[in-house]
């Protein structure tokens, strides 16, 4: 169930993730964990099989809600990827993929959602209209208060996606973008942890 690290650090890394989190893993699930990771106050629920959780080095989380539920689903945090409380990431049904690259910063609420839950189909023809879709975030992007991010969208290296906006398809690298649905509204941008006033 969880990545072999070396037999010492992987016994302190599983121990650390499971007292400081709600944790429930089916068997035939595997969670991976990087070096310094902070995990905690976060729910995290894997069910089907074949399905895989990674923390890459650094990934910093406080009451996160993590979902992978189907068959052979991967959810990726990037290195020293900060996310704030509230967010809600899921991978779900057969093989989808969500990815967020490194350095990422996420504030409160954020929602990532690789399916709509619940199947939509064609009343004549019975054919399935709401497929469900990989998730790509780039590196170093910023996802302010609020922002869902649904099935099939990618946010390119370096972008900003502004307060309560919804990403339905790709966001360029290096822009801001705002909205309902989320639209390109400044290019060539870079952004900055620090508070500069």
């Amino acid at each position: 169930m969880f990545r072999k690290l070396s037999p010492k650090k992987d016994k302190f890394a599983k121990w650390k993730f499971l007292a400081r989190n709600e944790v429930k893993i089916r068997k035939g699930n595997r969670v991976e964990f990087g070096t310094k990771n902070r995990i905690r106050k976060c729910t995290v629920a894997i069910h089907g099989s074949g399905n895989k959780l990674v923390f890459k080095d650094g990934a910093n989380l406080k009451g996160v809600h993590i979902e992978l539920d189907g068959n052979n689903c991967t959810l990726i945090i990037g290195e020293r990827c900060v996310i704030g409380e509230g967010c809600y990431f899921s991978a779900r049904e057969n093989g989808t993929t969500l990815t967020i690259g490194n350095d990422c910063m996420f504030s409160r609420n954020v929602k990532l959602m690789t399916s709509d839950g619940h199947d939509i189909t064609d009343k004549s023809t019975g054919e399935r209209l709401n497929q469900a879709k990989d998730i790509s975030i780039g590196d170093r992007v910023w996802l302010a208060d609020g922002v869902v991010v649904l099935k099939g969208a990618t946010v390119g290296n370096g972008s900003v996606v502004g307060i309560n906006s919804t990403v339905t398809k790709s966001i360029p690298e290096g822009c801001i973008a705002a909205g309902t649905p989320a639209k390109v509204v400044r290019n060539d941008i870079h952004w900055d942890e620090k508070l500069t006033y």
